[in-house]
C-alpha cells in the first residue's frame, strides 16, 4: 500500500506565509525598521532625522511616509536618511539627494515649479471641470422639462378624457 502524505491546505498556507516572511525579512537586512531606536550624537540630528522621515513619501506605498511604511524601499530610504544625517548632511542636501534619485514625488509637499504645476492645480481643475459638467447637465434637464404648447388634437384628447370621467 503506497501512501502519499499530503499537507492540509491550512498547513500549506502557513508554510507559504512563513517562507514569504523569512524572504522579506532577509531582504531588508541593514535597513532601519519602523520604531527601531536610532542613536545620534546630538539632539539636533535626531530631530532632523525624525522630521525628514515624516516628510518624505514612500514611493511604493504612495500614501504613507517612509516613517509609516513597512515596504523594503521605505526601510532603505530610512537607512539612507539615517546615514546622511549621522554624517552631518543638512536637510536640504538629504532631500535633494532623494529628489534626484526618486523625483519630486518623494516629497509630501513638492515645490511649485514647471514640472509640478499640474500636481498643484489638478484639484482646482477637477472642481472647474466638474462644475462645468454639472451646469451643463442641469441646463439640459431644464430644457427637457420646460412646458411645450399642446397641439389642438392633444387639447381635444384631454378634454374628451376629462368629460368621460364626469359622465360616470
Amino acid at each position: 500500500m503506497n501512501r502519499h502524505h499530503r499537507a492540509s491546505p491550512v498547513s500549506a498556507m502557513l508554510g507559504a506565509a512563513l517562507a514569504v516572511t523569512l524572504l522579506l525579512g532577509a531582504g531588508g537586512a541593514g535597513a532601519v525598521a519602523i520604531g527601531e531606536p536610532v542613536e545620534f550624537e546630538s539632539e539636533a540630528k535626531e530631530r532632523q532625522y525624525s522630521r525628514l522621515v515624516r516628510e518624505l513619501r514612500c514611493t511604493v506605498c504612495q500614501s504613507e511616509t517612509i516613517y509609516e511604511s513597512n515596504a523594503p524601499l521605505a526601510a532603505d530610504m530610512r537607512r539612507r536618511v539615517y546615514e546622511m544625517t549621522a554624517e552631518g548632511r543638512s536637510e536640504e542636501e538629504i532631500i535633494d539627494f532623494l529628489v534626484q534619485r526618486y523625483g519630486d514625488y518623494v516629497r509630501y509637499r513638492p515645490p511649485l515649479q514647471a514640472n509640478t504645476i499640474l500636481l498643484w492645480t489638478s484639484p482646482f481643475l477637477a472642481l472647474v471641470v466638474g462644475g462645468g459638467i454639472w451646469f451643463t447637465v442641469v441646463r439640459q434637464r431644464r430644457a427637457l422639462v420646460t412646458r411645450r404648447e399642446l397641439t389642438p388634437e392633444q387639447r381635444d384628447a384631454i378634454r374628451r378624457f376629462r368629460d368621460d370621467g364626469h359622465e360616470q
